[in-house]
């Protein structure tokens, strides 16, 4: 591993993730395109994306803002581990690569106005890809826990998976924080589009009354005032699929 590796498992070490919480590292790339720039930072991510078997990686998941936060996009990339990520042989391939794609690179580089990274635990890959593959819009939740809130935040959020479970709704795909920006957990629900999202607001008073407290909420009105309780940031993001 690299001294840049090493520090960032390092870290890692003092923020275990939750039990139960996913096991696979992915790094969460979140981008502001250049004003005027958005359409050209797709297209050049989207050609980089293409190359990606060249590196020895797999290609990031995309999506792009709708509306909510600042970021145009979120790329996500699956690493794997922190020793499979910096073995010798996938440094000297990405070290390769990046020294064919430096022209595209430079060209990223022009066309983004800011950028934030985040190294997050998460669900296997292939799970992700098929949620993934199904989806064409997406909800985004990003979160930055009051101190020693942590454990109790990623156990609301799989209260809430249990919620949408019993109403036979999406569940959230959960990212728990391992290294770099200070979101603590974000999640992902995965929509077929806008109609699909919205079909849980047509469902009756007693049913999520009845589902939420089978998940351990004290009522359905509660599940937001609770998650309050929880958190000193919450970002909401609507986003459609990068295909």
């Amino acid at each position: 591993m690299t001294a840049a590796a090493l520090v960032l498992a390092a870290t890692a070490l003092l923020a275990p993730a939750p039990s139960g919480a996913g096991t696979s590292l992915y790094r969460a790339e979140l981008v502001q395109a250049a004003p005027g720039r958005l359409l050209e930072l797709i297209d050049l991510e989207k050609s980089l994306a293409a190359s990606f078997g060249g590196r020895g990686d797999e290609a990031p998941f995309a999506m792009r803002h709708s509306q909510g936060d600042k970021w145009d996009l979120l790329l996500l990339y699956p690493m794997g581990s922190w020793g499979e990520y910096y073995a010798g042989d996938r440094i000297a391939r990405r070290e390769r690569w990046k020294e064919a794609s430096r022209a595209s690179l430079e060209k990223v580089r022009a066309a983004t106005a800011w950028q934030e990274d985040v190294f997050v635990r998460g669900p296997a890959p292939s799970v992700v890809r098929e949620r993934f593959a199904k989806a064409g819009f997406f909800h985004v939740e990003m979160f930055v826990a009051l101190p020693g809130r942590d454990a109790d935040l990623y156990r609301q959020r799989e209260m809430e998976n249990a919620y949408d479970r019993a109403l036979d709704l999406p569940e959230n795909l959960i990212f728990v924080r391992e290294a770099g920006a200070a979101w603590d957990l974000f999640t992902i629900g995965a929509y077929r589009d806008l109609r699909h999202y919205a079909e849980g607001s047509a469902i009756g008073e007693a049913a999520q009354e009845s589902a939420a407290k089978a998940a351990g909420f004290e009522s359905a009105k509660a599940i937001g005032p609770y998650l309050r309780t929880l958190i000193r940031e919450h970002h909401d993001t609507l986003a459609t699929a990068v295909r």
